[in-house]
């Protein structure tokens, strides 16, 4: 069975969506808050945190109709524009298709979070000693940022392709 090009859209969001959704209900129910415990030693560990900013916490200390028009209002608009040019554009390639539906879905989860409980479960944190550190992150984040990478990618072959036949 062949799924609709829509259907595959939604089939995509909603699985980045749930994901992420399923591991902040394991965190927030087996991961004492404002802890930190060893996954991999130092280099990932595990957290429990609430963040009420958006990335690495900014925007935190906006006052309440700042943070519900930037945290919120914004996000829902450009999620909902992102979702409407992807179903209407028919020329985008796999890999930006994949991408934008990994930002759609990672969006939606932390908006969902910021509506349902104030703030964004964030718990995991990657320090490789200095040459690589992140913030205390979480899946949505991470389906964020895999998106980007797939857009960024998806650029360049195509840019790559166009210098070729020119």
């Amino acid at each position: 069975m062949k799924l609709s090009r829509t259907a595959f859209i939604m089939v995509l969001i909603v699985f980045n969506i749930a994901i992420d959704q399923i591991s902040k209900v394991i965190v927030r129910a087996q991961v004492i808050p404002g802890s930190e415990s060893e996954i991999l030693g130092d280099y990932l560990t595990l957290h429990n945190v609430e963040n009420t900013g958006a990335f690495l916490g900014m925007g935190s200390d906006f006052n309440p109709t700042l943070r519900l028009i930037l945290l919120l209002i914004l996000p829902i608009s450009v999620l909902g524009y992102v979702l409407y040019y992807i179903i209407k554009n028919k020329t985008l390639d796999r890999l930006s298709l994949i991408g934008f539906c990994c930002i759609i879905g990672g969006g939606i989860a932390n908006v969902y979070d910021r509506i349902m409980y104030g703030s964004v479960t964030d718990f995991l944190h990657i320090d490789l000693g200095g040459v690589f550190r992140t913030g205390i992150f979480n899946v949505a984040d991470m389906s964020v940022m895999l998106g980007m990478g797939l857009l960024l990618y998806s650029n360049f072959k195509t840019n790559k392709k166009e210098k070729a036949s020119n």
